[in-house]
């Protein structure tokens, strides 16, 4: 395998990792609530579910990329769609807004698909 392949089988998987760990971040937020550990460990739990759910998703494109394509794109625009429907805000700020963490899931779905119509890796 050259080394542009490489680059295209390996880029979307180490994304993929990344964009996830940042969403993780997110979760830590319940931290500073004022409830019983157990309620934080569970609001935790709550709110890392996205993570969670994608970090099974690139477990899933590790072998199949068209898997973590379709996943990333649709949750790219699930968020989006979420945001502009949201009441009370404007459709350019919601757009605008959701390019922060829809637009790495596009681009991540969008290699992941580049690399499965390249390679023809199922």
């Amino acid at each position: 395998m050259d080394m542009k392949n490489k680059i295209l089988l390996w880029l979307p998987r180490i994304l993929a990792i990344l964009f996830t760990l940042f969403l993780v971040l997110f979760s830590f937020d319940v931290f500073d609530l004022q409830l019983p550990l157990w309620q934080k460990i569970g609001a935790f739990l709550i709110h890392s579910l996205p993570s969670i759910i994608l970090g099974v998703v690139v477990f899933l494109s590790w072998k199949r990329p068209l898997i973590g394509g379709i996943v990333f794109i649709l949750a790219g625009l699930a968020y989006i769609l979420l945001l502009l429907t949201s009441p009370g805000l404007a459709w350019y700020l919601a757009l605008s807004w959701s390019m922060t963490l829809a637009g790495p899931a596009l681009l991540v779905g969008g290699l992941f698909l580049w690399q499965w119509k390249k390679l023809k890796k199922y």
